[in-house]
């Protein structure tokens, strides 16, 4: 069971482990900036947003990471001006080199989503992407999310873990550890090597992972901070199932000693199945029962 830590310990943590991940996260979790990439942002934007998106004159990001969310959705023409911001100076720098590798001019601020160096009503657009659940004290950093906020403005939150969803997921992943030495040797591959010291340590992901929520504590943080017309989805269910088996096995081997041919079944079955959830699963079962939540809101006018 991980330690309990204070909010102030956990924010240390999360910096840590961000700043020591940033150099690999965007090929640990395949983040594309070309047209794959730009389409899979667009899509999730669309499903809470509507089908024409924007465009937003401003944006802050919170938890921008390496870029994922903000990049694309300029490239997209969706963001004019954006300002991404992150707890991790490390993931920070290696979004301003992916803006500078992109031609995009982006502002990058280090800060705490519960205390933004930024005035009232700065931003048409306040959104983040697998954030939320890092954050100790969310009362607190939804306030300031609707304090920076211009009235009209738009809030929106996606690859936030549902609890029941969470729970579910822990399925695949013990089936996949379970089976992972007989598919090592299918795969022909070694086990994984022990962890570098610039590796980010492992065990300090239960750490950092601060909460799932239920579909209606995000209503209520949205509506308790002051926000109008909030809109919670699911999204995500067979593709989470199969993404976990794959990267649970993954996880276990060499990592240069894995296909590519396993590599690109595995990309392009969770691709299929990620259609198969918008299409036919994610209109019809209730978001809890779903991997990932989106959240959307308005600040009235």
């Amino acid at each position: 069971m991980p330690p309990v830590l204070s909010a102030e310990e956990i924010r240390e943590v999360n910096t840590r482990y961000h700043d020591v991940a940033a150099d690999h996260y965007d090929s640990k979790w395949g983040i594309d900036f070309g047209e794959l990439g730009g389409e899979q942002v667009l899509q999730k934007v669309r499903k809470v947003l509507g089908a024409h998106p924007g465009p937003f004159e401003s944006s802050l990001e919170i938890g921008s990471g390496t870029g994922y969310f903000t990049l694309n959705l300029m490239r997209a023409g969706v963001i004019e001006q954006a300002t991404c911001s992150d707890i991790s100076p490390g993931m920070l720098a290696a979004l301003s080199a992916n803006a500078q590798r992109l031609g995009l001019e982006v502002s990058t601020a280090a800060a705490d989503a519960e205390a933004l160096p930024f005035p009232d009503e700065s931003f048409d657009l306040v959104l983040g992407h697998a954030v939320l659940h890092h954050i100790p004290d969310l009362p607190t950093a939804w306030r300031e999310f609707e304090r920076v906020l211009r009235p009209g403005g738009t809030v929106l939150f996606a690859g936030e873990p549902s609890r029941y969803g969470d729970r579910l997921a822990t399925v695949p992943k013990r089936a996949a550890t379970a089976v992972a030495p007989l598919w090592r040797r299918v795969m022909r591959a070694g086990p994984a090597p022990p962890a570098e010291g610039g590796a980010p340590d492992a065990a300090l992901e239960s750490v950092v992972d601060v909460h799932a929520f239920a579909p209606g504590e995000l209503s209520e943080m949205a509506r308790g901070a002051g926000l109008s017309d909030v809109r919670v989805i699911g999204e995500e269910l067979l593709a989470n199932w199969f993404g976990w088996t794959n990267r649970t096995l993954e996880a276990t081997a060499d990592p240069n000693e894995v296909p590519w041919a396993w590599k690109w079944y595995a990309y392009r079955g969770y691709l299929a199945l990620q259609r198969v959830d918008r299409r036919v699963l994610e209109s019809r079962l209730p978001p809890a029962i779903f991997y990932n939540l989106m959240v959307s809101a308005k600040k009235p006018l």
